[in-house]
């Protein structure tokens, strides 16, 4: 499978069912695999779909929500929120980036990293932050597509065990204004 291979869009919304439980899918594969994505095994897929429907449900009318299809399904997604603050509106956080197990190794992360900056980018925004294990893949990912690493936060969250903690690294990326 190569990065062709998928189609990346907006989620319409509002989000049709079959779309909430590919999402759903997908959470509950990155859980399995261990990703540090907020949740810890064994998360049934229910429970990933009452979260998906209440982080697109609750997000502002700002955010963005990218997904990437193949013949199976959504097999990959990415977030963005603006932040809240009024004197921060050119600002915002890339969330949740996913991408299944099946379509791993094919430039899918890269993909949609490119699409979600580009559109965060489109809508006005200049500054994007976010966090990753540390020493894990996403890590690597965002240094290789040239976010700028902060600093890093010790025993920030616990690993799938469920007892062991890890340390996040914060990233920040700088975007261009529109026709720069």
């Amino acid at each position: 499978m190569t990065e062709s291979s998928f189609r990346i869009a907006r989620l319409p919304l509002p989000v049709h069912a079959s779309d909430l439980r590919d999402l759903a899918h997908l959470l509950v594969d990155a859980v399995d695999s261990g990703a540090a994505v907020s949740f810890l095994p064994p998360l049934p897929v229910a429970r990933a779909e009452e979260w998906w429907r209440s982080a697109v449900g609750s997000a502002s009318p700002r955010a963005i929500f990218l997904v990437a299809r193949d013949a199976e399904g959504i097999a990959g997604t990415v977030q963005f929120h603006p932040a809240w603050a009024p004197n921060q509106p050119h600002r915002g956080e890339i969330a949740k980036l996913l991408v299944h197990r099946r379509a791993r190794r094919a430039g899918l992360g890269v993909a949609l990293m490119g699409a979600v900056e580009e559109a965060a980018r489109r809508d006005g925004f200049r500054l994007l932050v976010l966090d990753a294990r540390k020493g894990g893949p996403a890590e690597r990912l965002y240094r290789k597509i040239g976010w700028v690493h902060v600093g890093s936060i010790p025993n920030f969250a616990l690993d799938p065990d469920g007892i062991t903690p890890h340390d996040n690294v914060i990233f920040y990326k700088e975007l261009a204004a529109a026709g720069e």
